[in-house]
């Protein structure tokens, strides 16, 4: 009897998808018989509207395939199946809860279908759907209406940006997050905001806007989501660019697979799908790449945002969170502090209480405090915050790890405000480096080599290095002041003006310009067509050498008393300074850049030689620039394993240890081997046999040895009678002769 029930079912089955599509080939012929179904499909669904729970099994079934039918074939009888869409929504928002799982998501799919078909927009859909996704208890349901959510927004967002879907929805979930702060509901507004973000659908700052929202929730979960789309969010679409660029078809090999087999429709398919890929790829490439900002960057009021934060979730004694979720939270605040240049002073003494050895989790408090440091926090506030890191973590009873942890997050501190350091404990940091431990020596070396960098006065004399001290000698070391900002120029600008006085000065010695001769060839030229500036200049510097006017000093400067004149003296040498800092600012603005315009072959040129200065930077031939230390990690941020790495780097690893780091760099292998080891697994692969050597070293010693002997007992003459013999050999192609 059931298989008689299970039968008549199939066939009803088979028949509706045969009438399906003789309907999409004919519709005016079968309009009769769709009509029929039609009427058949609004019986059940009364019966459905009536009481769902009470309904047969058999009659379930029939609705679903009668569902099915109608949404694929709605567009080709508009005035009929007007009513269908409303008929579907009705039945999802009354029933969802009692609807057979089967036949839910066949109603769900079958709205998307009609969507799809343009029978109704992607606003109607979405705001059907949407209710649904965060009031269901469904998990499956949960799960079926998110894809399709993103799917249709992805979707209606292929083409060309729709702006208006994305306002709507966008509106939406912005009033989901503020409408009740403390309900988990708004974790669905993060989850399909970071999506759509990862995909670059949404790029502006008004998803944004709603991350931030959710950051200032009061559930813990909505709050850690929006945390973690602005710390990840850029990552991960990153890592998507990335992956979708990495997909990549051997087009080679399909076209070589459809000569030698037998061609059907299923390869053809195969071969135009590939060619469309590579040639999508191609147009990629060559349009213009997107603007995409980071999201840190599209925050509205970032010092609002990050005052509001730190109140209510980290200063607040009352907030329960879990203390994994405030590290989350003080990364944050952190990052918005040190890449916006924020002021939070508060923040800082909030600190002090973390900032010892025994705090769970303390080097990601330090990474965080490093994160908060720029070079407009006032040098006060972070003093006795380096001091109690002093204090706490570097001394001779602290563990090694510790010890160069501290120095560490000291030395991370300072690249972003080098004043915070007193001349006493940065001498008494610096001695560390006599210690025994190696990761304690890196990190007492990395903070002597920062501040040889950024302010070597604060060092004594012996650890200033050769490079710091002909700096300070020559006033080209000068340490900024609280708050005195870099005035920017063009980047390399000094190196293409040097090129350029290079060049001249060659040529005016192959002109012979400054040979014995060329003093009086100057004179020449002056008498005939004038005075010419540059040679000019270059022969009155020095008034003995060039034989012009000596100053000499008048009668009433000789009967001038001579303490006068040491007065005068000594004024002229206060005046000095001030000439010098000013000679040195009018040197330090380009010639180059403020008295001509820059060729093309100018650009080319400083190109050239920016990029030789990088290369000459990465083999270790120049130092490094004060700009380029303190400016590191703004855009990265910092991280627990920056502070640990000097104890990471100076502690003995196992064998284990260094195999398991030989495994990341090189994952594409299944074992660690050497590359020997590879290259005749290679071999054996391939079926190839080893060379004579090879197997010379595996034979036995005793069936070596006569061989050996016998070549000690050979005289002179014999030995180099099997050379030439070897010689002539090799030349022929060997014994077998294989050169002939």
């Amino acid at each position: 009897m059931v298989k008689r029930k299970v039968a008549a079912l199939e066939k009803v089955e088979a028949d509706l998808v045969n009438l399906q599509y003789k309907i999409r080939r004919d519709p005016r012929s079968y309009a009769q018989e769709f009509y029929d179904q039609w009427l058949a499909y609004d019986a059940q669904r009364q019966i459905f509207i009536s009481s769902p729970s009470t309904v047969s099994s058999e009659d379930i079934k029939k609705f679903h395939d009668l569902v099915d039918l109608v949404a694929h074939v709605a567009d080709l009888y508009p005035d009929l199946t007007a009513p269908y869409p409303d008929h579907l929504k009705e039945l999802l928002n009354q029933h969802h809860a009692t609807l057979d799982k089967e036949l839910r998501e066949k109603v769900v799919g079958s709205l998307v279908l009609v969507r799809r078909k343009d029978v109704i927009d992607s606003t109607s859909l979405l705001t059907t759907l949407f209710p649904i996704l965060i009031t269901t208890p469904s998990k499956s349901l949960r799960s079926l209406l998110y894809t399709k959510i993103i799917s249709d927004l992805r979707e209606s967002n292929s083409k060309s940006t729709n702006h208006r879907l994305n306002r709507t929805i966008q509106t939406v979930l912005h009033n989901l997050v503020t409408s009740d702060r403390t309900s988990t509901k708004g974790m669905w507004a993060t989850r399909i905001t970071r999506e759509l973000w990862r995909r670059q659908i949404w790029t502006d700052a008004k998803p944004c806007d709603v991350m931030k929202e959710a950051c200032l929730s009061d559930n813990e979960k909505v709050v850690v989501g929006g945390v973690r789309f602005f710390l990840g969010g850029d990552k991960e679409r990153e890592d998507l660019d990335d992956e979708s660029s990495d997909e990549d078809v051997n087009i080679k090999k399909v076209k070589h697979q459809g000569t030698i087999n037998k061609k059907t429709k299923k390869r053809q398919k195969a071969l135009d799908k590939a060619v469309d890929k590579i040639k999508r790829h191609d147009r990629k490439k060559h349009e213009p790449h997107p603007l995409n900002f980071s999201a840190l960057h599209l925050i509205h009021d970032p010092q609002g945002f990050a005052e509001k934060l730190f109140q209510k979730h980290l200063q607040n004694t009352k907030n329960r969170f879990s203390l994994e979720n405030k590290l989350l939270i003080l990364q944050l605040v952190t990052r918005l502090v040190g890449l916006h240049k924020l002021t939070i002073i508060s923040l800082y003494s909030w600190f002090v209480r973390y900032l010892t050895p025994k705090q769970l989790n303390v080097t990601s408090f330090l990474a965080s405090l490093a994160q908060a440091t720029h070079n407009l926090v006032p040098p006060d506030v972070l003093e006795p915050l380096v001091v109690k890191i002093a204090n706490e973590f570097v001394s001779e009873a602290s563990a090694t790890e510790v010890c160069a942890a501290g120095i560490n997050a000291i030395r991370e501190v300072a690249i972003r405000q080098p004043l915070c350091m007193t001349e006493t404990l940065l001498q008494d940091l610096v001695m560390y480096q006599k210690s025994k431990d190696k990761g304690v020596v890196m990190a007492s070396k990395g903070l002597q080599s920062l501040y040889r960098e950024v302010y070597p006065e604060l060092l004594q004399r012996k650890y200033r290095g050769k490079q710091a001290t002909m700096g300070l000698r020559s006033g080209e070391t000068k340490q900024r002041k609280f708050g005195e900002e870099e005035v920017g120029g063009i980047e390399g600008i000094e190196l293409l003006e040097q090129y350029k006085e290079e060049q001249k000065r060659r040529k005016r010695e192959e002109e012979g310009l400054e040979n014995g001769d060329g003093d009086k060839k100057e004179d020449d030229d002056e008498d005939d067509e004038g005075f010419h500036s540059d040679e000019w200049e270059v022969a009155s510097t020095d008034s003995d050498s060039s034989g012009g006017w000596i100053d000499v000093p008048s009668d009433s400067e000789s009967d001038e008393p001579a303490k006068k004149r040491q007065r005068k003296g000594e004024e002229d040498a206060d005046k000095a300074p001030e000439l010098v800092d000013t000679a040195a600012e009018l040197n330090r603005i380009s010639k180059l850049a403020t008295t001509s315009i820059l060729t093309p072959a100018d650009l080319a040129k400083l190109e050239e030689l920016l990029r030789e200065a990088k290369i000459d930077k990465a083999l270790g031939r120049t130092s490094k620039r004060k700009k380029e230390l303190i400016d590191r990690h703004i855009e990265d941020g910092v991280t627990a394993d920056d502070i640990e790495l000097p104890a990471q780097l100076g502690k003995k690893t196992t064998k284990e240890e260094r195999v398991a780091l030989a495994r990341d760099g090189k994952p594409g292998r299944d074992e660690h081997k050497s590359t020997q080891a590879i290259r005749k697994s290679k071999k054996e692969a391939e079926g190839k046999s080893t060379t004579n050597k090879e197997k010379a070293r595996k034979k036995n010693f005793l069936m070596t040895i006569g061989k050996a002997r016998a070549k000690n007992k050979r005289s002179l003459v014999e030995t180099s009678k099997s050379m030439k013999m070897h010689i002539a050999r090799s030349k022929s192609g060997g014994r077998r002769k294989n050169g002939t």
